[in-house]
């Protein structure tokens, strides 16, 4: 089972060439790190003119493991290979690293890499992922993965410690300042080229008519932005808008040009020049959506808050559907884009982004719910691809532990160059030099952090159940902006259960299911089979339905098969009361076709009136008293992905639901189950 990890972005404020004069000092070995024995250079290679070198290392690493595993592996070390590429060119450094200690039986790799703030550079960002595959370890696999799993944890919560231990040793020696790489000199006669230097964007009189900067520092003739202007199928274009999808796409005119023409595409489609002043915002979303705009940061971007910690991310999503919050966030954007402009004007200077503050404070499991967090991943896709290189910082605080999960399902949406914009504070890290005080002033700080301005972001809290929308209301709705809905709806019949096939071809893939009870009571059971279930075709089911009685349920599991023979139950039968929300994961077993089924629960005959023959016409008389309706959602994951996403099968909790009133446990299928009422 594959383990996989990427780190938010560290910054260092301090330049990348003296990062690396701290960072060279961990070899050939730290004290800081006792894990850390040894290492030895096997090879190195450096370019013709030293710009580039590339270092292969042999280190040695002492786990802290029981003595017995040690003798049963045979090994007192661990031996892993790691290949650094030193870029001073680009100021950029990329480790690479991976075991060849039972590399046949455990797959350890690893890819650092250290690059200049993309705002300062005089700033270093360090990112980091990591994946672990234990295929098999003697019979210890769960307990070499904890004892790895820990040992990682431990050397990146130092890793920072240990750069900053080495600036200030460096800074006790006297180096503050190490010069940037500079090509040699060819020749004593080589002929100098001048190169006229680019007006500052801080001037007031800067527009970006007179010159673009491109990633790597050079200046660009804005012909280039006229020729891919005058080639777009549609007016005249400002250029602030066409500079943000050549800059999101490394200055690739072709690139840029089908990115930003079906972005032009979209927007007219869907009509959203038109979006800020004919869309009018449901007073459930004005109550309950924790965020609005807060004055500006230092650099004059318009500064916008998110509590996402007091968002009911599930009651918002139940009670609106995605159209509705994905166009509460092109609203944000498009409102961004105008007050970019206002700002530009305000100021006497271009200002094409805005800051985003996000307090995290809250933040917990339930925000972990699977189909919201698919929305929030159908709703990045949108944004990427139609407002590139509109978010010019982004302030996370007081971040949780249960952060790292969040970050890991959302960040490969998300673009290199936006990731690097992430500035990450734990705690109360965000107070004092290095924190707020360093992207906005004092005065507009809001007050639920601790500054003095009164913030009026909606606090946000529980969307009451009773504003959820029924299964009629969200079947009927109409995604426009969206291709589908997350949720589908069922109708269960006494005599024909609702039944879905959902077939496996990887041992240890995760079912999730999360679905409300809208009518009825129901029972809810899984059932595996090697066989593939024969549906019945359309027409032959159509000769036999009553039309009046709407749409009947297709039943997979042949009457002819035999329990325990042609298929198996590998959940115990649960059952579901009208008005219950159930969460619940099974981990496969097997390949093969694992059948879903909820199907018509009956009370028990002790229940029923004593006229009953009363109650048998009334029931005769209403086919609805023999129907049950409940709102679905499924999904399969890799085992990988479960895992990464923590949604473990103990901590599977309805989300949002302060009512959650029992857990249904099956130990033959590793699986949870959340009731909520």
């Amino acid at each position: 089972m594959v383990q996989e990890y990427q780190s938010p972005v560290r910054v260092y404020k301090h330049p990348f060439e003296l990062i690396m004069a701290a960072y060279m000092r961990r070899f050939p070995k730290c004290p800081l790190i006792p894990v850390f024995v040894d290492s030895e250079v096997i090879g190195e290679n450096h370019s013709d003119d030293g710009a580039v070198s590339v270092t292969e290392r042999r280190c040695v690493i002492d786990i802290e493991a029981p003595r017995l595993l040690k003798r049963i592996a045979g090994v007192d070390y661990l031996y892993f290979l790691q290949k650094n590429t030193l870029n001073r060119r680009d100021r950029t450094l990329q480790i690479e690293v991976h075991n060849e200690t039972f590399s046949s039986r455990v797959v350890v790799r690893e890819c650092c890499n250290y690059t200049v703030h993309p705002e300062n550079e005089d700033w270093t960002c360090f990112e980091q992922t990591a994946s672990l595959d234990i295929k098999s370890f003697f019979g210890f696999e769960s307990t070499a993965e904890k004892i790895a799993m820990k040992q990682y944890a431990s050397s990146i919560k130092k890793g920072k410690e240990i750069i900053e231990y080495y600036l200030r040793e460096l800074e006790e020696e006297g180096v503050t300042y190490i010069p940037r790489w500079t090509p040699p000199v060819v020749s004593s006669t080589a002929m100098a080229v001048p190169v006229k230097a680019g007006p500052d964007s801080r001037d007031p009189t800067y527009t970006s008519e007179q010159v673009v900067g491109t990633p790597d520092g050079r200046a660009t003739n804005p012909s280039r932005l006229l020729l891919m202007n005058g080639s777009l199928p549609t007016c005249r274009l400002k250029y602030q808008h066409v500079l943000r999808f050549l800059r999101a796409r490394d200055f690739s005119l072709d690139k840029a040009r089908e990115l930003l023409c079906h972005s032009l595409t979209w927007r007219k489609q869907h009509k959203v020049d038109f979006l800020l002043d004919t869309w009018e915002r449901p007073q459930l979303l004005q109550d309950y959506y924790s965020g609005g705009w807060h004055h500006h940061d230092k650099d004059g971007r318009p500064l916008y808050v998110l509590r996402l910690g007091q968002m009911d991310t599930k009651g918002l999503v139940r009670a609106l559907g995605e159209e509705v919050l994905l166009r509460q966030i092109l609203s944000i954007n498009e409102e961004g884009l105008r007050r970019c402009e206002e700002n530009t004007r305000f100021f006497g200077r271009p200002i094409s982004c805005w800051t985003c503050l996000v307090d995290m404070e809250g933040l917990n499991m339930r925000h972990l719910w699977r189909p919201g967090v698919k929305a929030l991943l159908r709703i990045i896709e949108v944004v990427e691809a139609n407002y590139p290189e509109t978010l010019g910082r982004l302030l996370i605080l007081r971040v949780p532990r249960v952060f790292p999960v969040l970050w890991t399902l959302v960040s490969p949406l998300i673009d290199e160059n936006t990731r690097k914009k992430f500035l990450i504070f734990a705690g109360n890290d965000y107070q004092g030099p290095g924190g707020l005080v360093d992207y906005m002033d004092k005065e507009i700080i809001p007050d639920f952090l601790g500054g003095e301005c009164m913030c009026e972001v909606p606090e946000g809290g529980l969307v009451p159940k009773s504003l959820y929308r029924t299964a009629e209301e969200m079947e009927s709705e109409e995604n426009h902006l969206l291709t589908d809905s997350i949720y589908k709806s069922a109708s269960i019949f006494k005599a024909a259960p609702f039944e879905m096939v959902i077939e496996i071809t990887e041992a240890s893939s995760v079912i999730t299911w999360d679905f409300d009870v809208s009518k009825g009571d129901v029972i809810f059971t899984i059932y595996h089979s090697r066989r593939a279930p024969q549906v019945p075709k359309k027409d032959t089911l159509g000769a036999h339905t009553l039309p009046s009685l709407g749409t009947v349920n297709i039943q997979v599991i042949d009457k002819s098969w035999i329990l325990g023979k042609d298929y198996s139950m590998v959940e115990r039968a649960l059952t579901c009361s009208e008005g219950e929300s159930i969460q619940g994961s099974h981990v496969t077993r097997w390949p093969g076709f694992y059948i879903l089924q909820w199907r018509f629960h009956s009370p028990p005959a002790g229940t029923a009136s004593n006229i009953s023959r009363v109650d048998d016409v009334l029931a005769s008389l209403q086919v609805s008293s023999h129907k049950c309706k409940i709102m679905y959602y499924t999904e399969v994951l890799a085992s990988h992905d479960f895992r990464g996403s923590m949604t473990s099968l103990e901590s599977c909790h309805s989300g949002f639901s302060q009512l959650s009133a029992a857990t249904t446990a099956s130990s033959q299928s590793q699986t949870s189950s959340s009731i909520s009422r």
